[in-house]
């Protein structure tokens, strides 16, 4: 459910008013409201563009050919077809539309280059006056891919070329996970290259007032704010539990209490790192990933926030439930 994000919203359609030049890594804590703001923007945008939405959420990707797959959508008919019927519809989900016989063509033929193929696509739809925009959501799932180490750093050089180079499309990447975006920023060099944009959680003002619209009154809008901030998700959810809302929400941290005490049942250094937040709502990051942090930003426990340089829990709900857990 899309609600407010006005000054977002603005941002994004600026970024794309403006010819390509940085890749735009979107990210935020875990339901955020990220994908739902994504797809708002896509339903925003002017008539002369064509947007590639490919979200790799639940796609298995563990080799190169798994990655061509989710990259490009094997469609009937010819590529002319196909770019006419992109050209009239403006987008296009789940990859870039081809012919069966060109996606075996480019996976199979030494000789062919996928991503030279694909700037050339790009290309003719600018040629033909459209404004292309890539976008690829829940980046962090190709973060672990076991492939020859170039792959990633050969795909990200060609969002690259896509942007500051060629100025050919807008490459938007969406990811809860900024460690994985720190990684890839240091050592594919994209410095000067890609920019940050944050989609956090809402604050106080903006969550009461929703849940307010939603029918709950003052006190019950007060008391989901307490257990779970600005959290999108759990500011939806929480009008179905109505008549048993206190109930749910201390049922709901219950849960996350026992998570967090299981995972770090044995692990000082992750008890350790989580000590930090019994009197702080945030600690700074300086750039160093210790195994702590990313075991426990990997658990959806804590958040790192590159562009203000914190880390801090995915959301209300997880400070709780630290504090809760070491017994505050």
């Amino acid at each position: 459910m899309f609600f407010d994000r006005k000054r977002e919203l603005e941002k994004l359609l600026k970024f794309t008013s403006a010819e390509p030049n940085l890749i735009t890594f979107v990210y935020g804590p875990i339901n955020s409201g990220k994908t739902t703001l994504i797809a708002e923007f896509i339903e925003r945008l002017p008539g002369d563009y064509v947007t590639f939405y490919i979200n790799l959420r639940g796609r298995f990707i563990n080799s190169y050919e798994d990655f061509m797959k989710v990259l490009f959508s094997v469609r009937d008919g010819s590529l002319k077809a196909l770019l006419a019927e992109l050209l009239k519809s403006g987008l296009a989900y789940e990859g870039i539309p081809v012919p069966e016989n060109v996606f075996r063509k480019l996976l199979e033929d030494e000789k062919e280059d996928p991503f030279l193929f694909l700037e050339n696509y790009l290309r003719d739809l600018v040629k033909k006056g459209r404004k292309p925009i890539l976008i690829l959501d829940e980046l962090q799932v190709i973060g672990d891919l076991k492939l020859d180490g170039p792959l990633i750093y050969r795909l990200f050089n060609f969002f690259v070329r896509l942007t500051k180079e060629t100025h050919l499309s807008h490459v938007f990447l969406v990811t809860s996970d900024s460690l994985f975006i720190e990684k890839v920023y240091s050592e594919a060099m994209l410095q000067g290259r890609a920019e940050y944009f944050l989609v956090d959680d809402f604050d106080r003002q903006t969550a009461v007032e929703f849940l307010r619209k939603l029918g709950l009154n003052a006190e019950e809008a007060e008391l989901v704010w307490n257990y779970f901030g600005g959290k999108p998700v759990y500011l939806v959810e929480a009008p179905k539990h109505r008549d048993e809302l206190k109930e749910w929400c201390e049922r709901t941290l219950r849960l996350r209490v026992q998570s967090i005490n299981a995972l770090i049942s044995g692990r000082k250094g992750l008890v350790n790192l989580l000590k930090e937040f019994v009197e702080k709502d945030s600690i700074p990051f300086d750039g160093r990933v210790s195994k702590a942090l990313m075991g426990l930003v990997k658990a959806n426990v804590l958040f790192v926030d590159p562009l203000n340089g914190v880390v801090r829990p995915q959301g209300r709900l997880e400070l709780l439930a630290i504090r809760r857990v070491l017994g505050k």
